[in-house]
């Protein structure tokens, strides 16, 4: 990995889809091992995976991880935080909990 190239890999992994009422859900899990770090991306091969209502789907694929540069982990490690806080939200009221 350089500090402003980025690197690809391939890995075979294990797509679990589920769509039923208890949970909506889509993971990826890689059967080799590989992890993935901040600013990395995955893209997953092969045809669109469709679960109907009530069913949970597993199927074995192979995954392209796009390594970030240096930089770029460095960049995603300092602000992952603040657009973390872009998803929450806040409320304040005058009312006293008791």
């Amino acid at each position: 990995m350089g500090f402003f190239t980025r690197t690809k890999e391939t890995a075979p992994c294990i797509v679990t889809i589920s769509h039923r009422f208890e949970e909506l859900s889509a993971h990826v899990k890689f059967t080799n091992g590989a992890t993935i770090n901040p600013g990395d991306t995955v893209q997953v091969q092969g045809p669109e995976i469709m679960a109907a209502y009530g069913e949970l789907v597993e199927e074995s694929r192979m995954a392209t991880i796009t390594r970030a540069s240096g930089l770029e982990q460095l960049w995603t490690r300092a602000t992952g935080d603040f657009e973390f806080m872009e998803l929450c939200e806040f409320s304040f009221s005058d009312e006293v909990l008791s």
